[in-house]
């Protein structure tokens, strides 16, 4: 179904996934009402299949599909969820049958998961290599045994992460596996913007992996490191004059080394230049208008300034580049 609004047609579509935390394909609801969580029958690219219904209805911009939508068969049936269980039981004997299989022809494959069409029309073995194998041979052999269509598909180490599942090294279950329907692009250079060790078992996963949440937080970090003193710079700080030696985002600070060679810690937000005028003796802008520094404004006991916090008079001040 579709309709032009404005200048723009549009498109109604259902988003439905057929694993947890799969992609989630988009299809033509035709006339029917569903409802997020529904069980429909689909046609797909590879033959008819039965997935669940994560979006029950949105429109789109017709420009935005890839592909034309394939259309909603029908609401799952309680005899259409009976044989999706029924076959969904077998998966575990047939990966074990499947494994018992590839170790008679010696093939250098990992098998990790068996996945039976809901209707039993095909068998789906998930495996990993190092390299290419030939597996028609394995794959006559099955097709006799199970009596229905084979697939072998060779997938990475993310892939095989996220169909086997786990807990990662935050404690909770992978992230892979639990909410993320599609693999981003996670780089190196993430990890050294955020200052992390480049030491492989501190920043893999468990599918040996760089990790997927090292991508979460960087672009913060990159619009936060714009907005902060730049590694190398010269600052004039309470302590002295140092340069600037590390940047550290989530305290929002710098370290500072100074001329004498110790280093210290500087919040960001309280400054890190002297300011443009004041007394020099407290740093004030504006000056305190007293006799002992001869600048313009309020009194304590020191320098007659208003305020608190400075180590020569309590001014509590903020320095400006």
């Amino acid at each position: 179904m579709s309709l032009v609004i404005g200048s723009e047609k549009t498109v109604s579509i259902t988003g439905i996934r057929f694993r947890p935390a799969g992609r989630i394909y988009h299809f033509d609801p035709q006339e029917y009402t569903l409802s997020n969580g529904q069980y429909v029958v689909v046609e797909t690219v590879r033959g008819t299949e039965a997935g669940r219904v994560v979006i029950a209805h949105k429109k789109i911009a017709e420009n935005e599909l890839n592909e034309p939508l394939k259309p909603v068969l029908r609401i799952a049936t309680e005899d259409d969820l009976r044989m999706l269980l029924s076959f969904k039981s077998k998966e575990k004997d047939a990966l074990v049958l499947c494994a018992e299989r590839i170790a008679v022809h010696h093939l250098p494959m990992k098998l990790v998961e068996a996945e039976y069409a809901f209707d039993g029309s095909r068998v789906t073995f998930y495996f990993t290599a190092d390299e290419r194998v030939d597996f028609r041979v394995l794959v006559r052999d099955l097709a006799a045994t199970f009596r229905t269509r084979i697939e072998l598909r060779q997938i990475g180490a993310r892939d095989q992460a996220k169909l086997q599942g786990g807990i990662g090294p935050c404690g909770k279950t992978l992230c892979c596996s639990s909410w993320i329907s599609e693999f981003g692009v996670v780089s190196i250079k993430m990890a050294k913007e955020q200052g992390l060790p480049l030491n492989p078992s501190k920043i893999s996963g468990v599918c040996g992996r760089l990790l997927c949440c090292l991508a979460y937080e960087n672009e913060n970090y990159i619009q936060a490191k714009q907005q902060m003193p730049q590694l190398g710079v010269m600052l004039t700080t309470p302590s002295g004059t140092g340069r600037v030696v590390a940047v550290n985002v989530p305290r929002n600070s710098v370290e500072v080394m100074l001329e004498s060679g110790a280093t210290i810690q500087f919040p960001v937000d309280t400054g890190e230049q002297e300011p443009k005028s004041g007394c020099s003796s407290c740093g004030t802008k504006g000056g305190c208008g007293s006799g002992s520094c001869g600048t313009k404004g309020g009194g304590c006991s020191s320098c007659g300034t208003k305020g608190g916090g400075c180590s020569s008079c309590g001014i509590q001040k903020k320095l400006h580049e």
